[in-house]
């Protein structure tokens, strides 16, 4: 099935008529700021509503959200929801509860409060976090699930045409649930990046994996480690030196991405060494096998580590990508990349008994794992540890083994970006100036801009190199450029609408725009099937430079930002400002413009 991207918004157009009758879903909470014991690691952190990972919304297509925050927490705070702003209906969405700070919005302060307003306009699983300096590190993140308008047609029956699977499968996503993905440090946001900037040293390291919000600190022994690099082919990056305790590459490899000045001695104890080993709560998910499948929204939160997700003994149908459909793919085991949602559908076709639920860093920086349990509602019958498709070091365990494979990915129904681009932005992806100091263009996006009045009101509150203006409903491509080896993908994060992943290759993109490269290298674009998404990994640059394509159509006019969603790159300057639409800019409701204090 393929629609031109017009098409697909005049079928959207026809469901406003079901919507009309939509619910208005108010939803209220309060940040503090509390120590709490995670994966047995007891420091301050965010709650939210006394919760973490917070409260999940649970919403309807069509809806109209209402979303009040009190923030009790003694410092500023905002929240994004990741991505579901964009109308593309009335081409006019709601850009001042995007939640950037210094781009959409003020930060809120101790003490404030802030009611955010959009529209669930798409379906699927996104989620909702901090994007105020790196507070997403401190546990403020929670899942959103929008039930699809019954208008919507479903890829189910790419998976099993028999009624009895198809009406399991219907009913399974309606009982879909969230399984957060994520990553934790010993310390607050703000000790790491105060040791970054004191150290010189990006801080890619973590303590624990997370299943929604439940894990442990695994310490593995050096022979152990010494298997694990032997698995997964460091050895040769690693030279004469070893993985630290923590699993982590030493901070002089991680440092040695740029020739900058570096104070190890600045680096916290923990940080890269000290593992100290914990015992703590793991996650249960219990399933019913009468019920045939069983969905889960795989939604990564983490901070640091791509993740790669697998269930002992059985296979996964992923289903949708981002909160869209596409046609199912069965996997063994699959990688999420920080920011993605990765929608999987679960046969329960095997005896009954306890599953192993594995996910592992999928990240070549760090070796560290998390387990949960998928347990039948029946009697115990297995009684032997069930069979792992991944190891702790997140590769194959066997050899028959299957990877999710995204370059197989067909989006359902196949959407198509038009070839008129009206402008191509080269935007390079490296380190300046120090090793946790990042650029995505020309400088970086130092983090003191989130404190600038908003851009959304001003546009020459921050300096003109680090945003980019365009014109409303007209096509923009992004060559996303990773300059240097030895860099991690990085998952680009771009606010507002969703994108097309058009193309990406190995070496330095010479050409002017996607038009000519296709003429040279056509092998390396797909216009006829291109993925949807909002947030897409970079290709990883592993003897040379790598690039990304990516396209989108400009209908949501308003001040919006384009970032690493690896949290100290973002913080380090990873980012992009981007006005959309400078010619028909939106009229700003009176309750949310600057008033005179805050304007001057």
């Amino acid at each position: 099935m393929k629609i031109s991207l017009g098409s697909w918004f005049l079928v959207v157009a026809l469901c406003l008529a079901q919507w009309a009758s939509a619910a208005t879903k108010n939803f209220a909470i309060t940040l503090t700021w509390e120590n709490r014991t995670v994966a047995g690691i007891t420091r301050p952190m965010i709650h939210t509503n006394g919760q973490f990972p917070a409260p999940q919304l649970s919403l309807n297509q069509g809806d109209r959200v209402e979303f009040y925050i009190q923030n009790n927490c003694p410092f500023s705070v905002t929240v994004h929801f990741h991505e579901i702003l964009a109308t593309g209906i009335e081409q006019r969405g709601t850009p001042w509860s995007d939640g950037t700070p210094g781009v959409s919005q003020r930060p809120i302060e101790q003490g404030g409060s802030f009611l955010y307003q959009w529209n669930a306009d798409q379906y699927g699983a996104y989620f909702y976090h901090a994007h105020h300096r790196g507070q997403i590190d401190d546990g403020f993140y929670g899942p959103i699930y929008i039930t699809p308008a019954s208008s919507v047609e479903r890829p189910f029956d790419l998976i099993s045409n028999s009624s009895t699977d198809l009406k399991a499968m219907m009913e399974a996503e309606k009982n879909t649930s969230p399984i957060m993905l994520s990553d934790w440090k010993r310390y607050t946001s703000e000790q790491i990046w105060s040791s970054e900037e004191a150290s010189g040293v990006d801080a890619l390291c973590v303590n624990a994996l997370l299943i929604n919000g439940l894990g442990s600190v695994n310490c593995f022994s050096q022979a152990e480690l010494a298997a694990f690099v032997n698995e997964t082919g460091l050895q040769s990056f690693l030279g004469n030196e070893t993985l630290t305790d923590l699993g982590c590459l030493p901070p002089d490899l991680v440092a040695a991405q740029g020739a900058f000045p570096h104070n190890y001695s600045a680096l916290l104890p923990g940080m890269f060494y000290g593992c100290v080993p914990t015992e703590a709560s793991h996650a249960l998910f219990n399933v019913n096998p009468a019920a045939q499948y069983v969905s889960w929204d795989l939604t990564s939160s983490a901070g640091v580590l791509e993740m790669i997700f697998s269930v002992d003994e059985h296979e996964v149908y992923v289903y949708a990508i981002d909160g869209r459909y596409i046609e199912p793919q069965v996997a063994d085991a699959v990688i999420v990349p920080n920011a993605n949602r990765y929608s999987v559908m679960v046969p329960l076709n095997k005896p009954a008994g306890d599953y192993t639920i594995r996910v592992a860093s999928a990240s070549a920086n760090q070796v560290v794992n998390v387990t949960a349990t998928m347990h039948y509602e029946a009697a115990n019958k297995l009684n032997r540890p069930s069979n792992p498709w991944i190891t702790p070091a997140g590769i194959n365990a066997t050899e028959e083994t299957i990877l999710f494979d995204e370059s197989h990915v067909v989006p359902f129904p196949v959407v198509v970006p038009s070839t008129d681009v009206a402008a191509t932005y080269f935007l390079d992806i490296g380190q300046t100036n120090a090793s946790y100091v990042w650029k995505l263009a020309n400088q970086s996006f130092n983090i003191e801009y989130e404190e600038s009045q908003p851009l959304l009101f001003n546009e020459s509150s921050i300096p003109s190199d680090l945003y980019i203006r365009t014109k409303n409903n007209t096509w923009i491509d992004f060559i996303l450029q990773v300059t240097t080896v030895g860099q991690p993908r990085h998952p680009i994060h771009k606010h507002s609408n969703k994108h097309f992943v058009i193309g990406q290759g190995n070496g330095t993109f010479n050409y002017s725009s996607v038009a000519e490269a296709m003429q040279f290298i056509p092998d390396s674009f797909n216009l006829k099937t291109p993925q949807y998404r909002d947030t897409s990994p970079t290709p990883l640059p592993v003897n040379e430079p790598t690039w990304l394509a990516i396209r989108y159509q400009v209908v949501n006019p308003g001040a919006f930002f384009m970032h690493c969603h690896i949290q100290m790159h973002q913080s380090g300057g990873m980012a992009l400002a981007i006005l959309d639409g400078v010619d028909h800019w939106p009229i700003i409701p009176l309750e949310y413009r600057l008033d005179e204090a805050e304007a001057s």
